[in-house]
């Protein structure tokens, strides 16, 4: 039973009583007090607590040595109360053993802050909490922080209440294999109340959960070296409104789940990361449920480490996992997932953590979803998906220049139906979107998004970002690009499929496309499914697939085009499927130093092409299915397989001074 303030009270009135009747001297009375109480007193945390103690938030505390709360005591910390840590590495830390209660009772206005004094990671060893809930470690089992012992069969059990907390500084190494967290719950029940809690600059995981069934709410992460949120051994409680950023190189995952799935759930998590890396991985079968998902700037959106089922994992707003890769010796199944970029949970949420970290003005991710102005004397850098939502606008002026990432299918800018664009470049100040070094698969381009009709249907899921396009006004807007210079695209989706330069899906004729060059994209230039988009004056200069690709019965058109291939490995200069809409080509010139095939037509597509002129190519028309010659004019006439389509007058791109500017 634990010991109370009328415990003690009443040993008092004992001793008192002793005193009156068997001392015949004034002596005063003198009540021991243990050593770990003296050093309370002394503003020094250290050794195993044997007294109920509450905290004095006026005393700067020492935390100088391992400090534990046993079972049968209580140790309270009130609002208000700093405690430094002494840079003690794996011999300093909190440990609240089964039985014992610690109570933090911190406020938004007078948080409880633990931390060394540089905040610096690997600093000390946190705060470790036991409980008596249940684990698929056993009863009794050894926890490895410590050698505590953890685990029982009470879900409900309770180690106390953590109320606004904020620890630094933490993740001293153990051994190895193994790192303090800043917050460790072994087999904590759901009786154990955890809200409003922030882990700054931890070397290891920001909270850890062994089993049990604890839940907490409000949680702050903030570059913790290992993974933000780890649970393992069928932990089943809940985390609600989180938000965890990731800015310095090096760390493992925001989530990281191992062995059997005890599916807990995750409600409105917001994750932002400047430096790439892995978002969610799942090891073993472990899974959870998750709604209100935003991950900005990862290169991975969901990792099935060990080929674990991926349904383990539910995302209740309807998110689809599209594989990125299903080669088990490259590190498990890679997915990317079709998330909202709206964050459902932002830094703003938490102002009492104390923070230095700000997200530069130039850095582009996130969401669009009110009008959006960049400023052309910024330099950009285009960290992570930047999604134009419905209702949104992005207006890029003249001379801007956005650096992108090279962070593969992470990165890209994408416009989803009834968002706008506005790229307003000029022949002498084009919009300039390019990886650092320009080549071919840094990043994943420019994708668009319309209400267009395509024979793919009314809402299909685009294989570019899950997004949803087609509709049924063939007029619909998704806004203006002039003058844009795009450069080192075609990111790798999966086996199957990459990005583009620049993708339509089902994009409207309202939509203005002029003055547009794509070069060294690792799959096509431009691609259009279906829609009814026209560009005019295109430069494609080194697309590794197909220079102009179309689909679902695109039936717009491209006036002047000029395609170039000076490097091996390409696929065509066109490249036309399924059924034909019959688009219309005016002007074009394509030219190969490399040989290959000019133009191919799928299935039964087809269109009609004036003034075209080839040179270099080994193939200049390909049926790939053997589809109907006549469905492809050229100058009016229907096309034939031994063509040499050399007459037609070039198109002159000696006067577009643009097409390469600021590469």
């Amino acid at each position: 039973m634990k010991r109370s303030i009328l415990n003690n009270l009443g040993f008092v009135a004992l001793a008192v009583a002793m005193f009156f009747t068997s001392c015949k001297s004034d002596d005063p009375i003198v009540i021991p007090t243990s050593d770990v109480q003296q050093n309370l007193e002394s503003g020094i945390l250290n050794g195993t607590l044997d007294v109920d103690y509450t905290l004095d938030s006026s005393v700067s505390y020492q935390l100088t040595s391992s400090f534990i709360v046993p079972e049968g005591y209580t140790f309270t910390i009130p609002a208000g109360t700093k405690i430094e840590a002494t840079e003690g590495g794996t011999d300093v830390y909190i440990a609240v053993l089964q039985g014992g209660t610690i109570n933090i009772n911190g406020t938004e206005s007078s948080p409880v802050v633990i931390s060394t004094a540089s905040g610096e990671a690997n600093g000390w060893g946190g705060l470790t909490i036991c409980g008596y809930a249940t684990t698929s470690a056993g009863i009794d089992a050894e926890a490895e922080v410590g050698g505590f012992i953890y685990g029982g069969t009470d879900d409900t059990d309770s180690s106390g209440s953590i109320s606004y907390l904020q620890i630094a500084g933490t993740g001293a190494q153990i051994n190895s294999e193994s790192q303090y967290n800043g917050i460790s719950f072994y087999s904590v029940g759901s009786g154990t109340s955890v809200s409003n809690v922030a882990v700054l600059n931890g070397a290891d995981d920001g909270v850890e959960f062994f089993g049990g069934a604890v839940s907490i709410t409000n949680l702050y992460i903030e570059n913790t070296q290992d993974d933000a949120i780890d649970w393992t051994e069928e932990w089943s409680g809940n985390v609600t409104n989180a938000f965890i950023s990731h800015t310095e190189a090096g760390f493992s995952t925001v989530f990281e789940g191992d062995k059997a799935n005890g599916n807990p759930t995750f409600d409105n998590i917001t994750a932002v990361s400047t430096v790439g890396g892995t978002a969610l991985q799942f090891k073993a079968t472990s899974g959870g449920t998750i709604s209100g998902l935003s991950l900005v700037g990862y290169d991975v959106d969901l990792d099935m480490k060990d080929g674990g089922d991926v349904t383990n994992v539910t995302f209740t707003d309807g998110y689809t996992p599209v594989a990125l890769n299903e080669d088990m010796e490259a590190d498990g199944y890679f997915y990317s997932l079709s998330t909202s970029a709206i964050a459902t949970v932002t830094a703003d949420d938490f102002p009492w953590v104390s923070t230095d970290i700000s997200f530069d003005t130039n850095l582009l991710q996130g969401a669009v979803t009110g009008d959006v102005t960049l400023d052309a004397s910024v330099a950009y850098t285009l960290s992570s998906s930047y999604i134009v939502q419905d209702g949104g606008k992005l207006t890029i002026p003249a001379g801007t220049k956005i650096t992108a990432r090279d962070g593969g299918t992470g990165v890209y800018i994408a416009v989803l139906q009834g968002g706008e664009i506005d790229i307003q470049g000029t022949a002498d100040n084009p919009v300039v979107m390019s990886s650092a070094s320009g080549e071919p698969g840094d990043w994943g381009g420019l994708t668009l998004c319309g209400y267009a009709t395509t024979s793919a249907g009314v809402d299909a899921e685009a294989e570019i970002g899950g997004f949803i396009y087609g509709g049924t006004d063939d007029a619909d807007s998704s806004g203006s690009i002039k003058y844009l210079v795009i450069k080192g695209t075609g990111a790798q989706i999966n086996s199957e499929s990459q990005y583009n330069g620049v993708s339509f899906y089902a994009v409207g004729s309202g939509t203005t496309v002029e003055n547009v060059s794509v070069i060294n994209g690792d799959d096509d230039g431009v691609e259009f499914f279906g829609g009814t988009v026209a560009v005019s004056n295109l430069y494609l200069e080194n697309n590794s697939d197909d220079a102009i690709d179309w689909t679902e019965s695109w039936s717009g058109s491209v006036t002047n085009a000029y395609i170039s291939h000076t490097v091996a490995g390409f696929s065509t200069a066109f490249e036309g499927d399924k059924a034909n809409a019959n688009p219309s080509f005016t002007n074009i010139t394509a030219i190969s130093t490399q040989g290959g095939t000019a133009l191919q037509f799928k299935a039964t597509s087809g269109g009609t092409i004036t003034n075209l002129y080839l040179e270099g190519y080994e193939t200049n028309i390909d049926m790939k299915d053997d589809g109907p010659l006549s469905n492809v004019l050229i100058d009016g006439v229907a096309a034939t397989l031994t063509g040499v389509y050399n007459t037609g007058t070039q198109v002159d791109v000696s006067g577009w001074t643009w097409i390469n500017a600021g590469l």
